[in-house]
């Protein structure tokens, strides 16, 4: 009967011999290979093969990005001023060998690393520096990470402060002088544009003085030019009413005895002493008189 073992017992040492020989390895994964406990090979994704029971896979390194949070701390600036910081930083193994045996426990001590660093470049930086230059301190904090981090093997991508929290006393004080630099803004805003106000009304008033200014000028002008030519309107009918004197035409007599009384019956009607007009008798020698102007007139207007 113990014969009848033997097969059973042969499939089952090829099973195990097979299952040892052969290791898969997943997409973003490496494995690295022991050989009686000595590192001696890596195994990339796919399909691989061991010699069984005597190559052991040692660690099993994610070659992916990760992602460690970096737990709150209190650091003091290098104004005494307390401040709470913490952050997240990115990795990436480049080397399975080295971070599975360069360095024990590699997440703790990336995040070991990551506070004292973060301790040492706050600590370095005034309060008012390290809440408005949180660029430069990534930027510090990835330069010096990333140089200690080469011989385990991995490479810090991106380092990020998530949260700088100064004490509520001084949160309170920078609230306090935030709004008081506001409201000297705003008061300043407000005396610029007063100021401008003002400068538009000036400029407004001296338009309106100088179109004024050219208004009365034009209508100045255009008043003498008026004049002007009434003028030589009038200096045209004496000519022609002298000459017609010369010429012993008794209208142009007429002429100058009917203006000279309508300028007087026209005083006589408009003065603001006079409530009673009295219409004088001789009209009809007023109408010969108009009559014989007009005559005066056409005959002008045939000469000319």
């Amino acid at each position: 009967m113990g014969l009848e073992f033997i097969p059973i017992i042969a499939v089952a040492f090829i099973i195990i011999f097979i299952w040892k020989a052969i290791k898969p390895v997943a997409q973003g994964m490496e494995y690295t290979v022991e050989r009686f406990g000595r590192y001696t090979t890596t195994l990339k994704p796919g399909l691989n093969f061991l010699i069984p029971f005597v190559d052991a896979v040692g660690y099993k390194m994610n070659m992916r990005e990760r992602v460690i949070d970096i737990p709150s701390q209190d650091v003091i600036t290098k104004d005494n001023a307390m401040v709470t910081a913490d952050a997240v930083v990115f990795i990436q193994v480049v080397d399975a060998r080295q971070a599975a045996y360069e360095v024990n426990n590699l997440d703790n001590a990336i995040k070991n690393l990551c506070l004292t660093n973060v301790r040492t470049v706050v600590g370095s930086m005034d309060l008012d520096e390290v809440l408005s230059r949180r660029d430069e301190i990534n930027a510090k904090l990835l330069g010096v990470i990333d140089s200690a981090t080469d011989p385990w093997g991995t490479k810090v991508t991106r380092i990020e402060i998530k949260d700088l929290s100064p004490p509520m006393d001084i949160t309170q004080a920078m609230n306090k002088q935030m709004k008081a630099e506001r409201e000297k803004r705003a008061d300043i805003l407000t005396a610029e544009g007063s100021k401008q106000s003002a400068i538009l009304r000036a400029e407004g008033e001296k338009e309106a003085a100088v179109r004024e200014a050219e208004g009365r000028r034009e209508a100045a002008f255009l008043d003498a030019e008026a004049r002007e030519r009434e003028a030589l309107a009038e200096a045209k009918a004496t000519e022609m009413v002298s000459t017609a004197i010369a010429k012993g035409d008794v209208n142009a007599i007429n002429y100058f005895v009917a203006q000279d009384y309508v300028k007087a019956f026209e005083r006589l009607a408009t003065s603001p002493n006079q409530s009673t007009l009295i219409v004088p008798a001789e009209l009809s020698a007023l109408a010969a008189t108009v009559g014989g102007l007009d005559t005066l007139i056409k005959a002008g207007k045939k000469k000319a």
